[in-house]
């Protein structure tokens, strides 16, 4: 049984994460801003501090939190927000691991497929490809660069590089539900994803010592946009419209973060698959299944 750190503990996926580390019997600490809860303790970046109780007997770590890519326009000082409420945190933790002398036996990172860059390319982009030359190749490579310090106290660092992350609460496909469904764009660029349990499932192998390194978290089935949106389209009743949403119209909205929007390349699954992850939700249409 391990004793896990969160942070970003009561986010989308740290809240799914949370319920399923519980149901395996591992002991669950979250760093919260404002602990409510007998399992929260305080953490303020601001002020360098965190609760040095939250470090007691713990053997890893799992760094969730971040400010939401998409939440906001791509302003100079939301870019700095971005990056800062990633590697920042990284950082803090890092040094009070190293001032508790903390003996961790794992710390695992999320980051994103975002580390290949906004791009619509035939190329499958597999974990040993070169970051991408854009924002978000940026972001993901010094979040990424925050959490392999750890290795430098003799603590396995995982990563997982996650696509869009399908659950029934809130999240991408939230937005995506609308009452006509089309796609975005010209429709052809791909839209990596994974469903909420898969990911988490990640985790848990990660905490198992079973997934130290990189790894791309993504299903291993390949959607565009347009296959993406008919398949949501048939999965929950609503109607759907092949002419896509004009890409002038979403930089207009969006400005530079529609990137994310209207560019995306296949992301290979190959390395987690061969280690024998089994995924619960292979297909676009199960993982809608499971969801509606």
């Amino acid at each position: 049984m391990a004793k896990i750190l969160i942070t970003g503990g009561t986010g989308l996926v740290g809240s799914r994460l949370t319920e399923m580390l519980l149901e395996k019997k591992h002991d669950v600490l979250i760093l919260s801003r404002k602990p409510k809860n007998k399992n929260e303790y305080k953490w303020d970046i601001s002020k360098n501090y965190i609760d040095k109780k939250a470090f007691e007997n713990i053997t890893h770590i799992i760094h969730l939190a971040g400010a939401g890519i998409a939440d906001e326009r791509w302003t100079q000082e939301r870019k700095k927000i971005i990056i800062e409420s990633r590697v920042d945190t990284a950082n803090l933790l890092f040094e009070k691991v190293k001032e508790h002398k903390v003996k961790l036996k794992g710390f695992v990172s999320a980051s994103g497929i975002g580390y290949y860059g906004a791009i619509t390319s035939d190329k499958i982009f597999t974990e040993t490809d070169k970051v991408g030359k854009d924002f978000l190749g940026e972001v993901c490579e010094k979040w990424e660069d925050a959490a392999h310090q750890f290795k430098t106290l003799n603590i396995p660092v995982s990563i997982l590089r996650t696509g869009i992350v399908l659950s029934k609460k809130g999240g991408a496909l939230e937005k995506m539900k609308l009452p006509v469904i089309t796609p975005l764009g010209s429709g052809n660029q791909y839209m990596p994803w994974i469903h909420m349990d898969d990911l988490c499932e990640m985790y848990v192998k990660a905490i198992e010592g079973k997934l130290i390194g990189i790894y791309n978290a993504v299903a291993p089935e390949h959607q565009t946009s347009k296959t993406f949106s008919k398949i949501l389209a048939e999965s929950v009743g609503n109607p759907f419209l092949a002419i896509a949403a004009p890409s002038f119209a979403l930089k207009l909205v969006f400005g530079d973060m529609s990137k994310i929007l209207l560019e995306g390349s296949r992301i290979s699954s190959e390395k987690i698959k061969k280690i024998n992850f089994k995924f619960q939700f292979p297909t676009l249409k199960m993982a809608l299944e499971n969801l509606f």
